[in-house]
């Protein structure tokens, strides 16, 4: 990813100019939002856009997919997005590139790991040390879930090469596709996927990551420091926005927020929607204050310097734009 990233930053001669955003004919301030994967760990986002907080602030979102945090960042990088939904480790990796208009995370969303290690077999009573020996699709190499998962088996004494197999070489929306044609004895997967494997039997869910990673600063959501610049009153509207949607989903029974997500996944079960929820409420998956800390970016800098992906540690003050995160969250959480 750092290669990709330092490539394309080098290719990029011409700096795209951040006017004023611009109101679609319902008077809506557009904002082009890429996300690095569709997925139910990101429901607070889509509560927003499914039940009017956007528009409530004078923002139509228009919502693409990545494909990975690479991608996203070139998205960013290009002026083909205005903010990406993306790992953390992306704007580190931009950082140390040296580019002059650097990524600021202004909110995080998610505070762990979200994905979940599928196997080919049931397995009740699944334990870190029977990965031992077997191969798993961990994710592309220089990616947060690739890095993770290193993180978490290598605190039970498995080691790439040595004693199990992590197989970097699958691109991060091929994953499911390669372990449903036979690659791995495991997989990682995302919701609703991987509810969506177990439901149709080519897979079962046996351990969460995330659980087993602790807290880390997993997605939030970029801007570069220019468009902050130029459109903070539009960056203030959209982490609002968020804000109403996370105390949304605190105070609302869990059946009708499914109801609201299945809007976004309709090639999914309401089933696998309302179980997805289930279990990204039960890891506490979400922000509820979106301010980045420090302590949490810290625990980033660990995982990645685990995996050998840092160049070197950076203060976090460098890449954090915590100014509309600290400022709204009195406003909306009295």
């Amino acid at each position: 990813m750092k290669k990709i990233i330092a490539t394309f930053i080098a290719l990029l001669i011409v700096v795209t100019p951040f006017s004023a955003c611009k109101k679609n004919k319902d008077g809506l301030i557009k904002i082009r939002l890429n996300e690095v994967t569709h997925s139910i760990f990101y429901a607070p986002l889509y509560i927003a856009i499914e039940n009017g907080f956007f528009e409530e602030e004078g923002l139509e979102i228009e919502l693409t997919n990545g494909g990975g945090a690479d991608k996203t960042m070139t998205a960013l990088l290009s002026g083909d997005a205005d903010i990406g939904l993306m790992g953390v480790e992306a704007t580190v990796y931009v950082y140390l590139e040296g580019k002059k208009d650097v990524p600021k995370i202004i909110g995080q969303l998610t505070k762990r790991d979200g994905s979940f290690l599928v196997s080919r077999v049931d397995e009740p009573d699944f334990k870190w040390e029977d990965l031992e020996g077997k191969e798993i699709i961990a994710g592309r190499t220089g990616g947060v879930p690739a890095m993770t998962f290193e993180y978490v088996v290598n605190k039970h004494g498995l080691y790439n090469g040595q004693n199990v197999t992590l197989n970097n070489d699958v691109a991060f929306n091929l994953m499911g596709p390669s372990f449903e044609g036979g690659t791995g004895d495991y997989t990682t997967l995302f919701e609703p996927t991987a509810s969506e494997y177990q439901r149709a039997g080519k897979g079962y869910i046996v351990a969460s990551v995330g659980e087993e990673s602790g807290e880390i600063p997993y997605t939030a959501f970029t801007a570069l420091s220019g468009y902050i610049k130029n459109n903070g009153e539009t960056v203030e509207k959209f982490i609002r926005a968020m804000y109403k949607a996370i105390k949304y989903m605190a105070e609302t029974d869990d059946a009708v927020l499914a109801e609201s997500l299945l809007k976004q996944f309709p090639d999914t079960s309401l089933n696998s929607v309302a179980t997805a929820l289930a279990s990204y409420k039960r890891i506490d998956a979400w922000m509820t204050h979106m301010a980045m800390t420090e302590t949490a970016f810290n625990n980033l800098l660990d995982v990645m310097e685990n995996a050998g992906e840092l160049e070197r540690r950076i203060d976090y003050s460098l890449i954090t734009d915590n100014t509309y995160a600290n400022s709204l969250y009195g406003e909306i959480f009295k």
